[in-house]
């Protein structure tokens, strides 16, 4: 079984729930052995303003699947649990991102790892650090530590525990 990290986000449709309704359907998988998840935090949305704050979470799993058909069951998921791409970076009642797979590097027309834009979002590093420490570096980059500060004039909160 190989590591990865998944992020959560919703901001549409009682977030919190949709949140705790992906982490099951994900545990659900028999190729999928979720170990850990984050707090919840609050953040403010980073694309359009006239939309809903999120909610995130980063989950840690483990996984027989390859990084390309993890990514396929996590679009898969958010199909069923009615996620709509209606403007780019708007509100969504379900987001699920590949964030990092072991220690690999991907960029492909398909699969980009570690996660694109990870690296400067607070509700990805912040979730990050409470699961792997601020010592971790994501491959690529420094330390979540360092990749943290850089973002320090984004506003995040914890909200709550994750609910299971």
């Amino acid at each position: 079984m190989k590591q990865a990290w998944v992020g959560l986000g919703s901001n549409l449709e009682e977030p919190l729930a949709q949140l705790t309704d992906a982490y099951r359907r994900l545990a659900a998988n028999p190729q999928i052995q979720v170990e850990a998840a984050s707090s919840v935090y609050l953040s403010a949305p980073r694309g359009p303003q006239d939309q809903p704050d999120f909610y995130n979470a980063v989950l840690s799993l483990r996984t027989s699947m390859t990084p390309e058909k993890l990514l396929t069951s996590l679009l898969a998921t958010e199909t069923e649990m009615g996620r709509k791409r209606l403007r780019h970076w708007g509100e969504r009642c379900i987001d699920l991102d590949l964030l990092a797979y072991e220690r690999l590097e991907i960029s492909s027309p398909d699969l980009v790892i570690p996660h694109p834009r990870a690296h400067e979002r607070r509700f990805v590093l912040d979730p990050l650090i409470e699961l792997l420490g601020e010592d971790y570096c994501l491959p690529g980059t420094c330390t979540l530590q360092s990749l943290q500060a850089q973002c320090a004039g984004q506003t995040i909160r914890v909200l709550c525990d994750f609910p299971r």
